[in-house]
């Protein structure tokens, strides 16, 4: 049947896309005038049956053997195929697909005329139908009786010929459904990905809660924020950026465990793992430490693979097992293993020194703690394939997290990198008030000296943490990464319904 839907829609879709709407829309018109038919009133129609059900439990049937049963479904028409007094065509509904028979001789001349004069490919209708498999072995329903449900006044968007173009994929969603089933999949997926995060937080009895988008200060990430204005309060806000803050203070609150499933906006690049609106999940526990949520990272993601797949998947060709326990270093022993640099054991002129050598951006002042980072970004990141906790941030670059016990310089604090990209950020949280105002008096500084990017300084933020926050574990983990990962999908804006775009002229 591929072979010829692929003929079939060629055949459709030589004319202008404008010239079929004018064509479609004199019909509806005429439809109209001439029946005194309104294919958009309809408000109900009843589904007993799904297109899977009929593949299920119809499926054995023998060529030219025929059910005595009738099936009521609906859907729309993907692709017509007439045959004088004969049609058939591509059904679709949500999740299947299935072929379908119009018959003069079982529907009658008056509705067989009417589907042919008045249906089209893309059309939802109703029907009911009997399944039977045709002489060359296709499972088909034979059309009883039908009602058009909605007409379609643009031709259908087809991968064979047409929508191929990913800018316009992106920019008209709706069509690319329409087009491509296996995009269906990945956003079903999406979903179930998404309730595999809630039922692992439900199972560790942690409370979802919603806390604001708009804020006064964007606070809980190093990421420069989106501006707006509110009219009333004649104020700046800003676009969230994080959840951090607003889920700790519930923590102070006596909340307990918490999480928060939503939307950030980080004005900052685009590209293939990059969108400025974006889904995290955050979560913080009380009375926990930074191994805790390493646990829990690994319990969550197995559990997302396990629900879309397994463990063992090809992300773009490259071979990922997701079995735990993920491998644990620390950034200098990552940094040492690929450079033979030990940044735990060398002076900070020296870092300089070969951060220069090799063409690192440096200042005069930089530490060899500043340098990590860099030196890791450079020479590690891309290199972490498969499943990776990096340990020991530099607390110059850990503003809210807790310090080392054994090494002030360092935090309690892991990235979990998979496929070089990074998946998950926690730390045993800086519970702290007074290290904590010192730290953001430091980032306020460097925002000072022109680091957009640096944390600001939340004074109820300290405020709350005065009352006293209990040791508590929190972590961040990328929904829409982690949707691409399972889904072998290769940009950021295959897993979003609707990627930020710029917008044509």
């Amino acid at each position: 049947m591929a072979e010829e839907e692929r003929k079939v829609s060629k055949e459709q879709n030589t004319m202008p896309e404008e010239e079929i709407f004018r064509q479609r829309k004199d019909k509806l018109l005429r439809l109209r005038s001439e029946e005194g038919y309104d294919p958009y009133k309809q408000d109900h129609y009843e589904v007993k049956h799904t297109l899977g059900y009929v593949k299920e439990h119809y499926g054995h049937l023998k060529p030219e053997e025929w059910s005595e049963d009738v099936i009521q479904t609906a859907g729309r028409i993907i692709v017509l195929r007439r045959h004088g007094k004969t049609a058939f065509a591509t059904f679709e509904d949500e999740r299947d697909r299935l072929q379908i028979c119009f018959q003069f001789d079982v529907l009658g001349e008056k509705d067989y005329n009417f589907f042919k004069k008045w249906v089209d490919a893309g059309d939802f209708i109703g029907m009911t139908g009997v399944p039977f498999r045709t002489q060359r072995g296709e499972l088909t329903l034979s059309v009883r009786s039908y009602v058009l449900l909605s007409k379609a006044l643009r031709p259908m968007p087809e991968k064979y010929h047409g929508l191929k173009d990913m800018e316009v994929r992106y920019r008209r969603r709706y069509a690319d459904l329409i087009a491509n089933p296996e995009v269906r999949e990945v956003f079903r997926k999406r979903t179930k990905i998404i309730q595999a995060f809630r039922r692992v937080l439900d199972e560790h009895g942690t409370l979802e809660v919603t806390t604001p988008i708009l804020s006064t200060i964007a606070g809980g990430a190093n990421a420069r924020p989106f501006i707006t204005h509110h009219n009333t309060l004649d104020i700046d806000m800003y676009m969230r950026i994080a959840t951090e803050l607003h889920l700790k203070r519930l923590v102070v609150g006596m909340l307990g465990r918490v999480y928060e499933i939503g939307q950030q906006f980080r004005n900052e690049g685009m590209d293939q793992k990059h969108n400025p609106e974006f889904t995290s999940m955050e979560v913080y526990w009380p009375y926990c430490n930074y191994v805790d949520m390493m646990n829990l990272a690994e319990e969550i993601l197995v559990a997302c693979a396990d629900e879309v797949g397994g463990r063992k998947i090809n992300y773009q060709g490259t071979d990922i097992d997701l079995t735990p326990p993920f491998r644990r270093a620390t950034m200098a022993e990552l940094v040492l293993e690929e450079t033979g640099i030990d940044f735990m054991n060398i002076t900070d002129e020296e870092a300089r020194r070969q951060g220069a050598l090799r063409g690192l951006e440096i200042t005069p002042k930089m530490s060899r703690f500043e340098l990590l980072p860099v030196f890791f970004e450079e020479y590690v990141e891309e290199k972490l394939i498969q499943p990776t906790f990096v340990l020991g941030h530099p607390t110059v670059i850990s503003p809210l997290s807790k310090r080392n016990k054994e090494n002030p310089d360092i935090t309690d604090r892991f990235e979990l990198y998979i496929n070089g990209w990074e998946f998950a950020n926690a730390f045993s949280e800086l519970n702290d008030p007074l290290d904590q105002r010192e730290r953001f008096m430091e980032q306020a500084r460097r925002k000072e000296e022109g680091d957009e990017e640096s944390h600001p300084f939340d004074e109820d933020f300290i405020n709350a943490l005065e009352y006293g926050l209990p040791p508590t574990g929190g972590m961040g983990i990328g929904v829409d990464r982690t949707v691409m990962l399972l889904t072998d999908s290769k940009s950021i804006r295959d897993v979003i319904l609707f990627p930020t775009m710029k917008p044509l002229e």
